[in-house]
């Protein structure tokens, strides 16, 4: 409220406001920060930074000569309990079920569909941060959907159009972060990836954030240690400027929620730099590390950029042994890389088997991953999708299927990979470039969504389609809990958004753009 009245009324900004914000809406993303003592921090940090914008808002207001406003009884004014259990009390007072009572569930749910759609923005915009950009315009968005959550009196049609507002605001985000990861590391390139490990100690880097996983290698170059990617770090391989580290051999693994399964499994250090942790085993727990945001009680918290205590575990760690290595399951390789840059640069052959009639459909299958049996509804999609279709897929939704043999179309392989959650962008990009190539909109080309929801980055990236005006989009495996009848209702009449069903019917409707 203080940051975003500081900004409109003086142009005034501050950049720990502005970095705080991201940093704290990121720590509450789902499976990021399980630390209470590290929570209780950011709540206090709070407590300081509103204190500093409440300054700038004041300083604002005397340079223009205007009287500032009164935030008594506002959010502004919020104090923060002096005892952690006096918090846990206040939670209650704030929280989900406290505001339904006060406003209704339409109106609550179009507030969470905002609140998960900017957490996942801010997420993004840490990412872009970390890489080395940042623009004032994510952080004057964020400032004012935030400060649009505070109205005493919300109407449903003001917090929809903020919603798609937030939708646009992430397409800023994801552009931002597409931009410096294409600067820094350049364009992802086609490149196939090796699920086999090999001999000698090493380090397992998850999460998503690149800078991190550059910096390790960095750490590590010249000691002996082998870097393997896990979960949606997958895509880091693609790109010229970390493939140069011949130390970062392969990839180990599949999607976040079997990472107690397959960290117990890996006999060196683990690096968590982002969501997704869930709680970490005894057989591993003095061998992972938190960076960043992320946190788990007891865990090593790695601050700055000394890593000497993840490469000193790796050290201490048994490694792959050679009889590890040939007792290794056979695990085929994985090609990413298909960014907007990989498959514009073969756009014209694409739109010649789009007109020959090779490739009659696109479908964009991808998200979130989890441990919900309805989640095979995604891969048994993609196996039933037709020869003469190619899928474009993103996320750790994609390890339903990557390793399927699809096969390809005329060289062209039926399953590219795009990269991360956040490289929607780039999937948007070679959507938009294939309607401009057949004179047509989005909507009106062969091409259809299904979506696996699981958290806020998802909720981001499905408002930004939703502002881009994509319709017919499939969710799943099951709509989030803050969708009321109400809200569905809205989204299927402006949208024709509808939840996943059966394969087979939801094929037949997809191939009549349904």
């Amino acid at each position: 409220m203080y940051a975003h009245r500081a900004r409109t009324v003086a142009g005034l900004k501050n950049a720990d406001v502005d970095r705080f914000v991201l940093d704290a809406l990121f720590s509450t993303v789902t499976n990021v920060n399980f630390d209470r003592k590290r929570m209780v921090a950011y709540l206090r940090q709070a407590e300081k930074i509103r204190n500093e914008a409440k300054a700038l808002y004041e300083k604002a207001c005397q340079q223009k000569g205007i009287k500032p406003e009164s935030f008594a009884n506002t959010p502004a004014a919020f104090a923060l309990a002096a005892s952690e259990d006096a918090m846990l009390a206040q939670c209650e007072q704030v929280g989900v079920l406290a505001r339904k009572a006060i406003h209704g569930d339409d109106i609550v749910g179009l507030q969470e569909m905002i609140t998960y759609g900017i957490k996942g923005a801010a997420a993004y915009a840490e990412h872009a941060l970390i890489a080395g950009l940042e623009e004032e315009a994510i952080y004057a968005g964020i400032h004012k959907t935030l400060n649009k959550l505070t109205d005493a009196k919300p109407q449903v049609g003001d917090l929809l159009a903020t919603a798609l507002a937030v939708g646009e605001l992430n397409l800023t985000v994801m552009a931002t972060l597409d931009k410096i990861h294409t600067t820094r590391f350049s364009h992802p390139e086609p490149t196939k990836v090796s699920c086999t490990p090999v001999e000698g100690k090493c380090i397992l880097v998850s999460g998503h954030d690149l800078s991190d996983l550059e910096a390790v290698l960095k750490a590590t170059e010249g000691k002996g240690i082998n870097v393997y990617t896990h979960g949606e770090m997958l895509p880091a391989h693609s790109y010229p400027k970390l493939k140069q580290y011949k130390h970062l051999v392969g990839h180990f693994g599949g999607p976040w929620q079997l990472q107690r399964m397959e960290f117990a499994d890996f006999p060196g250090a683990i690096l968590m730099t982002s969501n997704c942790i869930v709680e970490p085993k005894k057989s591993y727990a003095s061998r992972i590390f938190t960076r960043r945001s992320v946190g788990w009680p007891g865990v090593t918290h790695i601050e700055g950029n000394d890593f000497s205590a993840l490469v000193a575990s790796a050290q201490k760690a048994p490694g792959f042994t050679k009889e590890d290595v040939e007792d290794f399951p056979k695990v085929p390789s994985l090609t990413v890389g298909f960014g907007r840059n990989a498959v514009m640069g073969v756009a014209d052959k694409v739109v010649d088997a789009v007109k020959s009639g090779a490739i009659k459909r696109f479908y964009v299958i991808g998200g979130c991953d989890g441990v919900e049996g309805e989640r095979s509804y995604f891969r048994d999609l993609a196996k039933s999708t037709s020869k003469d279709s190619v899928i474009l897929t993103l996320g750790c939704g994609k390890y339903r299927f990557n390793s399927l043999p699809l096969g390809d179309i005329g060289g062209i392989p039926r399953v590219l990979d795009v990269g991360q959650c956040n490289d929607a962008y780039s999937a948007i990009q070679i959507a938009v470039a294939l309607a401009n190539a057949f004179k047509t909109d989005v909507n009106s080309l062969p091409l259809s969504f299904a979506v696996s929801w699981f958290e806020q980055k998802a909720v981001a990236v499905l408002l930004t389609l939703l502002h881009l005006g994509i319709k017919n989009i499939r969710l799943g495996p099951r709509l989030p809990a803050f969708c009321t009848p109400n809200m569905l209702n809205i989204l299927v009449e402006k949208f024709n958004i509808a939840p996943i069903g059966k394969v087979d019917e939801d094929l037949a409707k997809m191939a009549q753009n349904k």
